[in-house]
């Protein structure tokens, strides 16, 4: 599965950070993330991230 990175942070809009796993998530969800997406941010690697391109990084880094 290959996440769009633009739709990625199209999802993430509106996120403060650094900030968790659980609440990228959660912002996600609200954004209307698709199910291949929301997975991807489950199972990223690390709990919190400092910007966009790091959780950028954690979703490219799932192969």
């Amino acid at each position: 599965m290959t996440i769009n990175p633009i739709e990625l942070q199209r999802h993430l809009a509106g996120a403060d950070y650094p900030a968790s796993k659980d609440q990228l998530c959660e912002l996600a969800e609200k954004n209307g993330a698709d199910e291949d997406t929301m997975s991807a941010l489950r199972n990223m690697k690390g709990d919190s991230f400092d910007g966009p391109d790091a959780v950028s990084a954690a979703v490219s880094d799932q192969s």
